[in-house]
């Protein structure tokens, strides 16, 4: 169908305007018909006398301007710029190309949520990939069509389930897909993801293997943030695999940390036998006052921490296993699956300590990575 088509329509119908109070004089109503339902395609005048007539703008100066900007920012997508794209489309008022074919090129590249579904039929097959992806159906996107960009994101959505080797496959690919096409941000976040991937199945020699090409490209492109990224993940695994005071020396440096380095700084104190530094860390957290994702989540997990500074028979108190047992459900609920297999050990510890056996034998049966 073709999205003018749709829009005149569209319009129409909003105004209530019959079709033959709409084509009067410009066109015979069942030609207007057929430009309605995309079976006939107008000339360049009749189009324009009826996007007149409905108060749409449509001109070839800004037909022009929508697909330039449009060729932009799919160059942009697809090459993973996604700061650039932003700042392309930062500002611009995308209503105003709304008469324009290009219109669903901007609508989609600018949005964060997929578009109406009555306009999939007036979309081609990049643009119909990029809504399903907005749709969380990668999978069907990467059928659409099979580049970096799609196999990337249907890895993410593989990786935030705990799919992890599926996630790992489609990673490889889009690294692979955007070393030829010289996509190197696509490079670069695929192997932050595939270092993670192989972080939270504890293969460390996997994920310091793409973390260190991962790292590589970070530098080449000047991204303190996925440095930090590298490092925090890096600093995290040891703590997983009792690398302790490894995971120590790197959070104990970090002179602006966030809360979640805050917390995995003191369970390194508390695992290495420096209390009070624990406690430190844990009140330094607590007068941050800031509003980082999962805000509260995050401050539930630092009182877990203290609880256990506090009270060293914590595996004898209810009190202790009802705040446990809610943080890791809320972790289960709200967070990435790398923030459960994290926080595991100590439910299996609170199972074991209070001789729950089954429960945890089921728990273990969901991470078959972990045991007792």
């Amino acid at each position: 169908m073709n999205y003018q088509g749709y829009l005149i329509y569209r319009t129409r119908i909003q105004r209530n305007w019959s079709q033959a109070g709409l084509c009067k004089g410009i066109c015979a109503v069942s030609y207007l018909s057929k430009i309605e339902t995309g079976k006939a395609e107008p000339s360049e005048e009749i189009l324009q006398l009826l996007m007149e007539r409905l108060d749409l703008k449509c001109d070839k100066r800004t037909e022009q301007e929508a697909a330039e900007l449009a060729n932009q920012g799919w160059e942009l997508l697809f090459d993973g710029r996604h700061a650039k794209l932003n700042e392309l489309l930062r500002g611009k008022d995308i209503e105003c190309y709304r008469a324009v074919p290009a219109w669903l090129d901007l609508a989609l590249l600018s949005s964060e949520a997929p578009l109406d579904g009555a306009l999939e039929p007036c979309m081609d097959t990049r643009q119909l990939a990029l809504q399903r992806i907005l749709q969380g159906r990668a999978d069907e996107a990467v059928r659409l069509m099979p580049n970096a960009y799609t196999f990337l994101s249907l890895g993410i959505a593989d990786y935030n389930t705990g799919n992890y080797s599926a996630a790992v496959d489609r990673l490889q690919t889009a690294y692979d897909m955007a070393g030829r096409d010289g996509a190197a941000r696509i490079m670069l976040e695929a192997k932050l993801f595939l270092g993670s991937a192989y972080c939270n199945r504890q293969d460390l020699p996997n994920m310091e293997r793409h973390y260190q090409v991962g790292k590589r490209l970070a530098e080449d492109l000047q991204d303190q943030k996925a440095l930090q990224a590298i490092g925090y993940n890096t600093a995290s695994a040891w703590i997983e695999t009792g690398r302790y005071e490894e995971a120590y020396a790197w959070f104990s440096e970090q002179e602006q940390p966030t809360l979640l380095s805050l917390h995995k700084l003191a369970i390194c104190c508390e695992k290495t036998g420096r209390r009070e530094e624990a406690l430190c860390a844990l009140n330094r957290a607590k007068d941050m006052g800031v509003s980082e994702p999962e805000h509260s989540l995050v401050l539930q997990l630092l009182r877990l921490v203290r609880y256990r500074l506090e009270h060293p028979d914590y595996l004898s108190r209810d009190e202790y296993g009802l705040l446990l047992s809610d943080s890791f459900a809320r972790i289960r609920n709200e967070l990435p699956s790398g923030f459960a297999i994290f926080h595991l050990p100590w439910m299996l510890e609170w199972y074991k300590a209070t001789r729950q056996y089954k429960k945890a034998c089921e728990l273990l049966e969901e991470f078959p990575g972990k045991s007792l």
